[in-house]
């Protein structure tokens, strides 16, 4: 058989996550406030921008040299290449610098039911899975635990038979609907999440390490008890192994491991709050406007264009061309991203307007459920950028500032098929506390059981965020003792 060498040209078409296209994805996701400071710090960091609204009125009026007649790059066919709303850029990949999604969510301060709650949308499920994930994520404690039924006497095996069975009893589904659904949930970030026990929140954690360690699993899964008490040589007579791999696997599970995976997420804070849109009813219509409210007007230094084109009093260096060229094509591309940033906010906005416009005339109680997969059709973008669009940011509107993620919500089914919206299970709810005994209020389990023969299946920790948000107190607390 014959080796020989040779050539060959292939045409093939990659998806690439250049620094470009990292920064617009970016700034969608920034607050006013962040993008503001961001753009700033542009300004003072790259010599060829310049902010035109904090120039004087004479330099304003020195009229601008004519753009080159063949720029080197052509940015407008390059940004059509790069768009966003071209099908089939995946917004969902990662890079590996600090763009991450997902660890920008974890640092904002976001509590640990939206975390998990963001990660269960982003994969795409059917409606069914989607549902019951939400209804499990909502059991989930902030500690990191999910607690459907006490534990009692009951070992962990049959503690986790029992909360499955809850589940599948609390929302129609079966047991193993609810395993498969649960096994998800329990690979999300942080490690561990979604755990009914110790022992399975350590072992999650253990098997999702770089380097499986049998030792460690082991340890866990059938010697918890020893390992708590530092009874380490039964450990190594049962595992047959020496005391030195047992230590190594001590200090792995101290280094690496963490008992209560929700540490560190918090709950929603109070904060100022600046708008980033303005909606405003003129007669029967709803006018849009973007708050530019302290956002420097960018434009190219005419100086340094003039430089690059050899209208200068002296030739330019070709290290300092490079140089200037190279934050040419930086301040190029950020004021395209701005734009395209504040088109694309523009657009999603205009949308919920024509979605909502029903509980902009009417109140809350017509608010719709409304999905990101409903908007992103409708302005042909991917859902992940109508994610980040609505991400942080708030608008002003006849009826009070709201942040975006408010107005999506996917709504739940009735018994007769109909969407029933967050606003209408809070409206039952409140029915139903102002309808109870004061001298024997009912937990937020038992006002769960009503919903539940209504039709209505969420989660005992939903109806006490809905409780608290409708500014009821908690059945001891609502108590009348005479």
């Amino acid at each position: 058989m014959g080796y020989e060498l040779k050539q060959e040209l292939k045409l093939t078409q990659n998806l690439v996550m250049t620094p470009q296209l990292q920064l617009a994805i970016k700034l969608l996701q920034l607050s006013r406030l962040e993008l503001v400071d961001m753009v700033r710090e542009e300004v003072q960091t790259n010599p060829v921008l310049e902010d035109s609204v904090e120039e004087a009125p004479e330099t304003e009026a020195v009229a601008q040299p004519e753009p080159p007649a063949k720029p080197e790059i052509d940015w407008d066919a390059y940004l059509a290449a790069s768009s966003e709303s071209r099908p089939g850029i995946d917004f969902n990949q990662k890079d590996d610098e600090e763009d991450d999604f997902m660890s920008n969510i974890s640092s904002s301060g976001g509590s640990l039911n939206e975390h998990l709650v963001w990660q269960l949308s982003m994969l795409g499920l059917p409606e069914y899975d989607l549902r019951l994930g939400e209804f499990i994520i909502g059991n989930i404690e902030e500690d990191g635990y999910l607690r459907l039924v006490e534990r009692g006497s009951l070992s962990d095996d049959e503690h986790d038979a029992a909360t499955l069975k809850e589940i599948a009893r609390l929302t129609g589904a079966s047991i193993e609907e609810s395993a498969r659904v649960l096994g998800v949930i329990q690979q999300f970030d942080p490690a561990g999440v979604g755990a009914r026990n110790i022992r399975e929140c350590l072992l999650i954690q253990a098997r999702s390490l770089p380097v499986r360690d049998t030792v460690v699993e082991e340890m866990i899964a059938h010697h918890l008890e020893n390992l708590g008490r530092k009874n380490y040589k039964a450990i190594s007579r049962n595992l047959s192994v020496t005391m030195e791999e047992v230590f190594e696997a001590v200090r792995t599970i101290n280094k690496c491991l963490n008992p209560t995976p929700g540490a560190g997420f918090g709950t929603d804070e109070s904060r100022a709050i600046v708008p980033d849109v303005f909606i405003t009813k003129i007669g029967d219509d709803y006018v849009i406007t973007l708050n530019e409210d302290g956002m420097p007007k960018l434009k190219i230094s005419p100086y340094y264009r003039q430089l690059l084109k050899g209208n200068g009093n002296g030739a330019v260096h070709d290290k300092a061309k490079g140089y200037i060229q190279d934050k040419l094509r930086s301040a190029v591309w950020l004021i395209k991203s701005v734009h395209q940033r504040q088109r694309t906010i523009y657009r999603v906005v205009e949308c919920i307007v024509r979605f909502q416009r029903e509980f902009l005339d009417r109140g809350l109680k017509y608010l719709k459920p409304l999905v990101l997969k409903n908007v992103a059709e409708e302005i042909g973008v991917h859902e992940s950028t109508v994610s980040r669009v609505t991400s942080n940011k708030y608008v002003q509107t006849p009826r009070g500032i709201f942040e975006l993620k408010y107005f999506f919500s996917t709504g739940m089914s009735s018994s007769d098929g109909s969407d029933l919206a967050v606003e209408y299970i809070k409206e039952k709810l409140r029915d139903i506390i102002k309808s109870e005994d004061a001298r024997n209020p009912l937990s937020d389990k038992q006002i769960v059981d009503i919903l539940s023969e209504s039709g209505i299946v969420i989660a005992r920790r939903t109806a006490a965020k809905y409780r608290e948000a409708l500014g009821f107190l908690s059945s001891s607390r609502r108590k009348v003792h005479y």
